[in-house]
């Protein structure tokens, strides 16, 4: 496992995330240690989202126009 130290945190970051730790029954550590793991998952999901959907994408013929999702949306709300 890594360490990593974070400095000058405004006073007012730290309060409000020991606020937020207290309120999920961890220690701020623990806290904190569970924000950057969710947000790496998030960004992990997101790039794994991104790359699905360009095989997608590329699966559809260069010469053939791509759909304006505005407009089906707009259509489909009117029906």
């Amino acid at each position: 496992m890594a360490t990593v130290t974070i400095r000058n945190l405004d006073e007012k970051v730290v309060k409000t995330l020991k606020a937020q730790a207290k309120a999920n029954k961890r220690s701020l550590e623990a806290e904190l240690r569970h924000l950057l793991s969710e947000m790496a998952e998030r960004r992990k999901k997101r790039q794994d989202f991104i790359k699905e959907a360009e095989r997608i994408r590329r699966m559809t013929p260069k010469d053939r126009p791509q759909s304006d999702s505005v407009e089906l949306l707009r259509e489909d709300r009117s029906r």
